[in-house]
């Protein structure tokens, strides 16, 4: 589907990409995955490996745009490439993201996030699969209803506005850093009942697990990302399960205490390691995507004063608050800055899959055993999808153009299926909370030289930390 040119309402900015010809031009000459079975009619899945061992791994972390949207118009919605030492197949666009995560054959598991993230994230969520996974979903779906959701909004909500009101206004503020410790901070107030400020050594551990994921050497050399995210998984356990007792006694209001005593219809319940690789995952996943996404559209409201003032005006109605969700639901100039923002940058750029058997992916075969990658953020960036994709437009998300509408799986900054983010609504308030916290004390704006670079080695970073001048209002 081709969508019609829009004027925009509000001014919008080319985003810029440098690119390093060097990396992006290490294609070899382009082969099958695998041949197709005889008389099966399915097309073989082509592409090319890359530099020796590495593969494409620099090219898709640092140039993860010029090297995907290239390849895509080369290959087609599915294609093949070197990955950290692995062969690992790409479904990009709408239809090949809707049977991957969809699944209705159940051939796509989640054992391809085992590879990354298993050693560091071990049986979360998102790692389990099929029955299993709809068993601890059905669980947890108990911590995440709107009432436990308005219950969440009145804990964060003072210490939002506490620590965003404490934000440095005498000298530039490295936001992304700010935030990360600040959503930390949410998280433990929110999931712990913890008053206090989350420690130095526990958001260290949270950020040395992330990182670890895409390290080259994966064995715990001593100075090594391998080594360091091990290191962080093993004081992540201790830090749960010394609180776990006493969460298990009570029956409190926070997350941690929801998970202990939550139960589905037929009685079943977490054991005490369930909760421990929940609670890591689950406070790895709330404060990491809401740093990304808040940081996101700090930048472009930085950038946009005339969508900082339209939000602002919306904030200044509602009130300084704390606010509860249908204060946080009326603010709708948020709501679109904050999809514009998950659609170019997206917290999760990848969702990864592992073929259980041989499939067929819209129309190629691909072998059992085959590493697969969603890329919600080259979907993102489609034209055929996406009137002027490089370009910050919060307008599309806004009737009657809803280009998110174009097709149902062309915006999936939370994944989708049965794996769709069991936490979005809460992370989307809580974004909107630290947000509108912002608006109400502070007013920024960034040079019209400046852009802002995210480091993709594992999830998005901020790599100046997004440096930022507030000025009181």
């Amino acid at each position: 589907m081709v969508l019609r040119q829009h004027k925009p309402t509000l001014a919008t900015i080319k985003i810029p990409r440098v690119i390093d010809r060097k990396l992006l031009d290490r294609s070899s000459s382009p082969s099958p995955l695998a041949p197709p079975p005889a008389g099966s009619g399915l097309r073989p899945v082509m592409g090319d490996f890359g530099l020796p061992f590495l593969g494409h791994t620099l090219a898709q972390m640092r140039h993860t745009l010029d090297f995907g949207l290239p390849r895509y118009r080369r290959f087609g919605p599915v294609s093949w490439g070197g990955m950290l030492g692995q062969r690992v197949v790409s479904a990009l666009g709408p239809d090949a993201t809707q049977a991957v995560l969809v699944n209705k054959d159940k051939a796509f598991s989640q054992e391809g996030w085992a590879y990354l993230i298993d050693k560091f994230f071990h049986r979360g969520l998102m790692l389990l699969d099929f029955d299993e996974h709809l068993l601890h979903r059905r669980i947890m779906n108990q911590a995440f209803t709107r009432e436990r959701l308005a219950g969440y909004a009145e804990q964060f909500g003072p210490v939002v506005n506490h620590k965003v009101a404490a934000l440095p206004t005498d000298r530039p503020v490295e936001l992304f850093w700010a935030l990360k410790q600040l959503t930390l901070d949410v998280a433990q107030r929110v999931f712990m009942d913890a008053p206090d400020s989350a420690s130095k050594a526990i958001n260290k551990a949270f950020v040395d697990s992330v990182r670890a994921s895409t390290s080259f050497v994966r064995i715990p050399v001593p100075g090594g990302r391998w080594r360091a995210g091990l290191r962080g998984r093993a004081l992540l356990e201790r830090y749960f399960a010394e609180r776990l007792p006493a969460k298990r006694a009570a029956d409190s209001s926070d997350l941690f205490s929801a998970l202990c005593h939550a139960t589905d219809e037929d009685g079943a319940r977490f054991s005490d390691e369930d909760v421990i690789n929940h609670m890591i995952f689950l406070m790895m996943a709330a404060h990491d995507t809401s740093t990304i996404t808040t940081t996101s559209a700090a930048y472009y409201l930085g950038k946009h004063p005339e969508w900082q003032d339209k939000a602002r005006e919306e904030s200044l109605a509602v009130g300084e608050g704390p606010l509860g969700l249908a204060e946080l639901d009326s603010l709708t100039t948020l709501d679109l800055v904050i999809k514009e923002s998950l659609r170019l940058v997206a917290p999760v750029p990848s969702l990864m899959r592992k073929t259980v058997r041989d499939t067929e992916l819209v129309g190629h075969y691909v072998p059992g055993g085959t590493l697969v990658a969603v890329s919600p953020m080259l979907n993102h960036y489609l034209s055929e999808y996406w009137t002027d994709p490089m370009t910050f437009d919060p307008m599309r998300f806004a009737e009657p153009r809803r280009e998110d509408r174009s097709h149902r799986f062309a915006w999936v900054p939370f994944g989708g299926g049965a794996h769709k983010c069991i936490g979005m609504h809460f992370g989307t308030y809580e974004v909107k909370a630290l947000l509108h916290a912002m608006l109400m004390r502070y007013h920024w704006r960034l040079p019209a030289s400046y852009q802002l670079r995210w480091d993709h080695t594992a999830l998005p970073v901020a790599a100046d930390g997004l440096p930022v001048r507030l000025h009181r209002r």
